[in-house]
């Protein structure tokens, strides 16, 4: 998920974000990737939303039920082998997976943002400056040092999760805006701006960020699906957070407990599902905002 949109889409994204919303409103509701994509997302995130305030137990980890019991009209997603609400535990594990990449997703986009605009547009020394910052944090093994501090962290929450992936995660965006914000710097609204006496920053989020507004909501899809594959990760080794569930918590616990080997097929499935589901989506719903952004991937 940490994949740069095509180039394709990085020259189209002024065009695109120029032309009238109509037209682009108009390809996107006749995107089959795009409908797909989101349909999937908004339906998923609802669940997470709406369904732990409708549950009997606000405590997923409570136990509630017979030891290892299969799905039945009680239990729509069986038990663990320790009576606990396999679909208590989804539902809750859900808005987590979703809240963490939000969070690391904002973070990530955020810095990336300041670091791209400003290096693109400043050049010169703040340019080499922010971009050796840029190549230090992109050569850094971000997996490596998330083990280290979440190892010694001795309380981990969801939202100190996604802040941690959203610090290591942005240097590929941040590159990918610089690169966007020298093509666009020469523009002559840009000059006309300048010469009117604006600042830096206002010329930035004035004239340069609408023009690439396009490209800067597809960058934060996959810096979104990033956060949640990280996250998951740490999750299934063993750091996630200390207090609730999470789709990576509940993997996690069914390969400690031996789903596998005992044919509890409705302990691991779900939360597996529901992380591909999530990211599948997004890269698919990516896929759409490309084509309907491109003029040159958009079908007849």
């Amino acid at each position: 998920m940490s994949t740069v949109p095509e180039p394709a889409a990085e020259t189209a994204a002024p065009t695109a974000a120029a032309r009238p919303g109509r037209e682009t409103l108009h390809y996107a509701v006749r995107n089959p990737k795009l409908i797909i994509g989101f349909t999937v997302v908004v339906l998923l995130l609802l669940t997470g939303i709406i369904g732990p305030p409708l549950l009997d137990n606000a405590d997923p980890n409570e136990y509630v039920g017979p030891q290892a019991a299969p799905p039945d009209g009680t239990y729509w997603m069986g038990t663990t082998t320790f009576g606990q609400d396999v679909y208590a535990q989804f539902v809750h594990g859900l808005r987590a997976t979703f809240l963490v990449g939000v969070v690391g997703g904002a973070i990530a986009a955020v810095i990336a943002m300041l670091v791209g605009f400003l290096a693109g547009y400043r050049g010169g020394a703040v340019d080499e400056i922010l971009n050796m910052l840029t190549n230090v944090v992109l050569v850094l093994p971000a997996l490596a040092v998330l083990l280290i501090i979440n190892a010694y962290l001795g309380v981990r929450s969801v939202p100190v999760q996604g802040l941690f992936i959203g610090l290591t995660s942005w240097p590929w965006a941040a590159r990918a805006i610089r690169a966007q914000t020298f093509s666009l710097r020469t523009r002559e609204f840009v000059d006309l701006a300048r010469l009117s006496g604006s600042g830096t920053w206002r010329i930035v989020f004035r004239e340069i960020a609408p023009n690439m507004s396009s490209y800067l909501f597809m960058m934060f899809i996959l810096l979104f699906g990033g956060s949640v594959l990280i996250a998951s990760s740490l999750d299934f080794i063993g750091l996630g957070p200390t207090e609730g569930v999470s789709l990576g918590m509940m993997l996690q616990s069914a390969q400690q407990w031996s789903a596998l080997q005992l044919g509890m097929w409705w302990w691991f499935v779900p939360p597996g599902a529901g992380i591909t589901a999530i990211v599948g989506a997004l890269y698919v719903a990516n896929v759409g905002l490309d084509e309907v952004f491109n003029p040159k991937l958009r079908e007849a």
